[in-house]
């Protein structure tokens, strides 16, 4: 578990693993969200990228034998 410091300006820099794992660039935006009692920031990614990354999900649904 990685720890980072609170700058005198509020920043934060992302330990390099982390950087590395989630393919973070410089000048890339991420999504800041407060969630229960911590913060969590979430990569933006271009809608370009996004295509095919649901690509083999399984989308059959469980329907009761009288609403087939």
């Amino acid at each position: 578990m990685d720890t980072v410091t609170i700058s005198p300006k509020f920043q934060v820099v992302i330990p390099r693993g982390i950087r590395k794992s989630l393919g973070l660039v410089p000048g890339q935006k991420v999504q800041a969200l407060v969630y229960e009692d911590r913060i969590e920031l979430i990569p933006l990614r271009p809608i370009r990228k996004m295509r095919g990354f649901l690509r083999g999900i399984d989308t059959t649904v469980p329907r009761e034998r009288d609403r087939v």
